[in-house]
């Protein structure tokens, strides 16, 4: 685990590594290519991976292997992340989530393996399994976490209520929660505001979640959080544009990189939001290490400039 006492200020998430999207063995330019990228983090201050079974059908997990086969030390100083629970589709049988508890502690046996370690210092449950007895998963938990297998547990993609949920059933306290976050995915922030308002039922984002997880020293950890580059060089609309004109100038007029203003405007926010950024170009990362080593600097007017911005018109 990493020896840093301070919190994690950005995760690199790992789904890029690894090669193509399917079963096909990884080769081993896609081992050095996922070296420089994680390289590429460490340089940036980035300490914490993220990581989850199904990435490129568990050959991500299977190069970051590699690298830590190579790198003497590098596991001590940096904490590992995965997630489990999507089966993905095979054949005739559709995707499906599976968190029965010796499902879950079959495939930390499968990604200790493919990670090349022996403990994950999280894992994280990567969507509600409807079918899932709380009693049987909370039981595994406790297991893995007895084992020295694991030794903290989270959740990813989870209302405030199945968290509670879960909670009950294990002594164990879960310490993140996963979800979709980003200037241009803000349900999560919007859900705040939309309180009384016709556009309220719309939003879909599940009222309390990120109160809850507030109060219960939930870390909330945000994939997706560059939107995919639609802000630093990518607009695919005149909205994004606007917005990206708005990043594009803060950024010069702190003398930081526009991925830095994206990733500030959610660290922010008094949930202190964690970053996931999930880039694998080693210079796009670097883009990132302001975010990554310092604390945001955007006073209180420009954090609402940008959300107004990217939501295109005025707050309720």
């Amino acid at each position: 685990m990493s020896t840093s006492e301070k919190p994690d200020r950005l995760v690199f998430g790992c789904m890029g590594l690894g090669g193509a999207w399917d079963t096909s063995p990884y080769t081993a330019a896609d081992v050095d290519a996922a070296e420089a990228a994680v390289e590429a983090a460490l340089d940036s201050g980035i300490t914490a991976f993220d990581h989850a079974d199904i990435y490129r059908h568990g050959k991500s997990e299977a190069v970051f292997g590699e690298i830590l086969a190579r790198s003497a030390g590098l596991r001590e100083r940096i904490t590992l992340q995965t997630k489990c629970g999507i089966r993905l589709a095979e054949g005739d049988r559709p995707g499906l989530y599976d968190l029965r508890g010796d499902t879950v502690v079959r495939k930390v046996e499968e990604s200790l393996t493919r990670l090349r370690t022996d403990v994950l210092d999280v894992l994280l449950l990567h969507r509600p399994d409807p079918l899932a007895d709380p009693a049987d998963l909370g039981a595994a938990l406790t297991s893995l976490h007895r084992q020295g297998l694991v030794r903290r547990f989270g959740v990813s993609n989870m209302n405030a209520a199945q968290i509670a949920r879960l909670q009950a059933h294990t002594e164990l306290p879960l310490v993140a929660n996963q979800l979709e976050m980003s200037l241009y995915r803000r349900a999560w922030l919007e859900d705040a505001v939309l309180v009384n308002t016709p556009e309220s039922a719309a939003n879909g984002f599940p009222a309390g979640t990120v109160e809850h997880c507030l109060a219960h020293g939930i870390s909330l950890q945000a994939w997706g959080s560059l939107a995919q580059g639609r802000y630093t060089g990518l607009p695919k609309t005149p909205q994004d544009r606007a917005t990206a004109a708005l990043v594009a100038s803060l950024a010069q007029a702190k003398g930081t990189t526009p991925e830095t203003i994206v990733l500030w405007w959610l660290r922010r926010h008094p949930a202190r939001v964690v970053p996931v950024i999930g880039t694998s170009n080693p210079a796009r990362i670097r883009a990132c290490r302001d975010a990554a080593l310092g604390e945001p600097d955007l006073s209180h007017e420009e954090w609402y400039e940008l959300w107004v911005t990217a939501r295109g018109v005025a707050l309720p």
